[in-house]
């Protein structure tokens, strides 16, 4: 038996995957075959929800009949608000986290673990995670949840329930663009999780309420608010570089470069850089995404090692841009994922097996007990 140890896993491959082909070395990302390149230029989030969830694109008419669905999932029991308005002071990330979990007191389909009734709730569910946030916005702040509107798309209808107001079309698309890019990464920690969780033949609202939490540690799903963090205390582009070479000479991280996965710079990453550039121009704020372009050219002599930008790097700004708060940036990473948990749990199922690995011991040889009078 070998006894190699493998920490955080890194390296093994737990299971064969349909859905998401990654080759980290060259910085390749393809959603069931197809490149993340053309998804992003090409592609809207309810197709690759599609995509994702029922294995191929949509005809027209499967696209309307899709979306029909997510629509029709745009509700949230009153039970629920009412948690929410008694958990408000919460972070967002935790207020989701016990929503989620107590939505499947709600349906009808919680206890049944068939596929087709993992799918159903997965389709529920990626139209609720968006109403918990937005609903979770406004009550703490004193305000009334906004209803969706039935007129606009999946990321058009989320903002305009966090909003209050209609965005406009270049705004939607570029949040449309955002899902697209989160919405599904492999076996990254929190699909993991979902996946550990399904292997016990728990429900998918435990799965991905558990998902929704190993998301919330900062080493995995926070980058997006701390490049916003880190952006605001450099300041002016022209500090960009003295803060690396002080960050670097700390040996502490600068926030939004390097990834688990890749060596090569992360493919989603271009697509949200261009959304930054023309956003900041836009607002007249040009300055945001002249600091981040600043951080990149500081930390190209780190780019042989394999630290280079990834798509958090450039989500947060596009997120503060649009007057979003800090700390709904998690959130909003949670918001596009949902298909990708949904996958993952559908992947698990399929061919289940209880995700059991082993620790190697290395405590105390064997000894005998001491009686408590004795020691």
């Amino acid at each position: 038996m070998s006894e190699d140890i493998h920490r955080g896993l890194k390296g093994v491959y737990f299971d064969r995957s349909r859905v998401c082909f990654i080759d980290g070395r060259v910085g390749e990302l393809r959603y069931r075959g197809y490149s993340i390149h053309d998804l992003a230029e090409k592609s809207t989030f309810e197709e690759t929800c599609h995509l994702l969830l029922k294995g191929e694109l949509p005809t027209r008419a499967q696209l309307q009949a899709f979306a029909a669905e997510l629509k029709a999932a745009r509700k949230l029991p009153a039970e629920i608000l009412e948690l929410i308005g008694l958990v408000k002071a919460s972070h967002p990330m935790e207020v989701l986290r016990t929503a989620v979990s107590a939505l499947g007191a709600f349906d009808p389909d919680v206890a049944d673990n068939s596929p087709e009734a993992i799918l159903r709730k997965g389709i529920r569910l990626s139209s609720q995670v968006p109403m918990i946030v937005a609903a979770h916005e406004h009550i703490r702040n004193g305000r009334q949840p906004v209803a969706p509107d039935p007129s606009l798309g999946h990321a058009a209808n989320f903002l305009y329930m966090l909003k209050g107001k209609a965005p406009s079309a270049d705004t939607a698309r570029l949040m449309d663009l955002d899902m697209i890019l989160h919405a599904e990464h492999g076996s990254n920690a929190s699909a993991f999780t979902a996946r550990v969780v399904a292997s016990t033949e728990a429900n998918l609202h435990a799965a991905m309420a558990a998902a929704v939490a190993a998301l919330s540690g900062p080493a995995h799903g926070g980058a997006a608010e701390n490049v916003m963090l880190m952006a605001q205390e450099v300041g002016e582009a022209a500090n960009a570089a003295e803060y690396v070479k002080r960050k670097r000479a700390n040996k502490e991280a600068v926030m939004g470069f390097g990834h688990r996965v890749y060596r090569a710079e992360d493919p989603r990453a271009r697509h949200m850089r261009a959304g930054v550039e023309k956003l900041s121009r836009e607002m007249g704020q040009p300055k945001w995404y002249q600091i981040l372009e600043a951080l990149v050219e500081a930390m190209k002599p780190y780019a042989r090692h394999g630290v280079n930008v990834n798509v958090d790097f450039y989500a947060g700004v596009v997120y503060y841009l649009n007057g979003i708060p800090a700390d709904l940036f998690v959130p909003i990473f949670a918001v596009g994922r949902v298909p990708g948990w949904t996958v993952q749990v559908l992947e698990q199922v399929e061919n289940n097996i209880l995700i059991r690995p082993l620790t190697l011991y290395n405590g105390p040889e064997a000894r005998d007990y001491i009686p408590i009078d004795r020691r």
